[in-house]
């Protein structure tokens, strides 16, 4: 086994054995300190798995998938399924931002546990189950390996928002649970179609449509990204969203905005374009289309929200809007825009989601209405939730700029009366997540100090400054600098379009 086979075992295996340690070690504390440990194992063997034999930039024409490390041995002979895990430029970044993002939480847990009926070690627990079921999806190059990542991330992500939650947290994670069982059916039925057809679930092989006819594309297309469009989610399937952002304690809406949803986004791109390119050339205007509506609906919801949570969860659907318009143009901007779009939404919404956690754990409540002059009396927080809200927007120079500055740009580039159209509808959309942003901002910092307000102190606590500070300097970082994301996905963007455009 090579060094790199053995780093892609471990970021599977240290969250799984640290979830079981976790939740066998006896102590409340000493859990979640064993679970965060496990946390920041993962993410060091997370960030060495770049480069690799074939280097940043080792991509020729074919295959349209080669990994950097790559392990591939047999799991069920009789049935012909493959343990085959890789990792290469498309799927990197979402690994150590899942690292990362699962660290912060359960660190965070050390300080502040959510109320409700479990103890702080099921909880990191819980979340280092999360962690195995994303990695696992991002690594996976089997089909069926990567339907079972994906299902992994169910139960417990049902059980962090119905045992943590708010006091409507029950319906919330019944309605995320129902939202994405009906979307594992149609990812089943999908991989089954492609898997019968070809007679192989190999992704490397199968990225081009390799032994699929156009038909059979066609219909894989279409269950799969039907599929992916429930998990990220993406309108007009987006409704159970708001409800599980809002009733989820804080940790659980981090995990899930910030990478729960980009398993959506990532398998839309590896494996409904990438298996089935005549499906994806076929729905391509309709994907368009849907992405606009998304981020037009988006936006005017969120005019009208007077809930801080419900708000931020809304947004989301507006920012997916835009990366599912990158990836509706098949072109290696619009598909660079999705990928850089998808880690700068995770960034910045994990930040507004922590950020919106501590709002209402000082003044229990989350209505616009009654958390006015916040920067009178607490201007640390109040600066930090500006500056997460203008990175959202997409300020030039902060990291949400560039996915929706290179998706109105791949959009327009595509060329035609229908992508110009939907180029300039998608960035008079981005104008409307200025005006949410920037009225969320009046309310909740300006003015005179609401009753809920008034009583808090200026002071941050250590451990909210230590989760919160990676995710502004990533935000400051991917802002200035957007190569620390796109020259790693370069390379495998051309390769993954030279077989789909051919």
């Amino acid at each position: 086994m090579t060094f790199g086979q053995f780093l892609l075992v471990a970021v599977l295996a240290v969250p799984a054995l640290g979830a079981v340690a976790a939740a066998a070690v006896p102590g409340d504390r000493a859990g979640r300190l064993v679970g965060t440990a496990a946390a920041a194992l993962t993410l060091l063997a997370a960030l060495p798995l770049v480069g690799g034999d074939h280097g940043w930039f080792g991509y020729g024409p074919r295959p349209a998938v080669q990994p950097w490390h790559r392990l591939d041995a047999s799991w069920v002979p009789g049935l012909d399924l493959r343990f085959h895990l890789g990792v290469d430029g498309i799927s990197w970044p979402l690994v150590v931002l899942t690292a990362l993002l699962t660290l912060l939480c359960c660190g965070y847990t050390l300080w502040r546990v959510p109320s409700g009926g479990g103890s702080g070690r099921a909880l990191v627990a819980l979340l280092l189950v999360v962690e195995v079921g994303i990695l696992g999806t991002f690594l996976a190059l089997d089909l069926v390996l990567f339907f079972l990542f994906f299902e992994v991330v169910l139960l417990p992500m049902y059980a962090i928002i119905a045992g943590w939650g708010g006091d409507d947290r029950r319906r919330a994670a019944r309605k995320f649970a129902l939202y994405t069982l009906f979307g594992s059916v149609l990812l089943l039925v999908g991989v089954y179609v492609v898997v019968a057809a070809a007679g192989t679930a190999d992704l490397v092989t199968l990225t081009g449509g390799t032994g699929l006819s156009r038909g059979t594309q066609l219909a894989a297309f279409t269950l799969l990204a039907l599929a992916f469009a429930v998990k990220s989610p993406l309108w007009p399937l987006h409704s159970w969203l708001p409800d599980a952002h809002t009733q989820a304690p804080t940790v659980g809406s981090v995990i899930l905005a910030g990478v729960l949803l980009k398993m959506g986004t990532y398998g839309l791109i590896r494996v409904a374009v990438g298996v089935a390119p005549e499906g994806a050339r076929w729905a391509a205007p309709v994907l368009g289309v849907l992405a606009v509506a998304a981020i037009g609906v988006g936006g005017l919801v969120c005019l009208a929200q007077d809930e801080l949570k419900r708000l931020i969860a809304y947004s989301s659907v507006g920012h997916m809007g835009f990366v599912l318009l990158g990836v509706a143009t098949l072109t290696a901007t619009g598909l660079q825009a999705a990928l850089i779009g998808n880690i700068a939404h995770g960034v910045i919404t994990a930040l507004l989601f922590f950020l919106a956690g501590a709002v209402k754990d000082r003044t229990h409540t989350g209505s616009l209405a009654e958390l006015s002059g916040l920067r009178e009396t607490a201007p640390r927080l109040a600066g930090l939730l500006g500056f997460a809200a203008v990175a959202s927007l997409g300020l030039p120079g902060l990291a949400g700029f560039w996915g929706e500055a290179f998706a109105v740009v791949a959009a327009l580039r595509r060329g035609g009366g229908l992508w110009t159209t939907l180029a300039v509808l998608a960035a008079l959309g981005g104008a409307l997540t200025a005006a949410y942003f920037l009225r969320l901002l009046r309310r909740v910092t300006h003015g005179r100090p609401s009753r809920a307000v008034a009583p808090l102190v200026p002071g941050l606590a250590g451990a909210e400054l230590t989760a919160w500070a990676p995710l502004v300097l990533l935000a400051l970082a991917v802002g200035l600098a957007p190569a620390l994301v796109l020259s790693y996905a370069s390379g495998p963007v051309g390769a993954l379009l030279g077989v789909v455009t051919r």
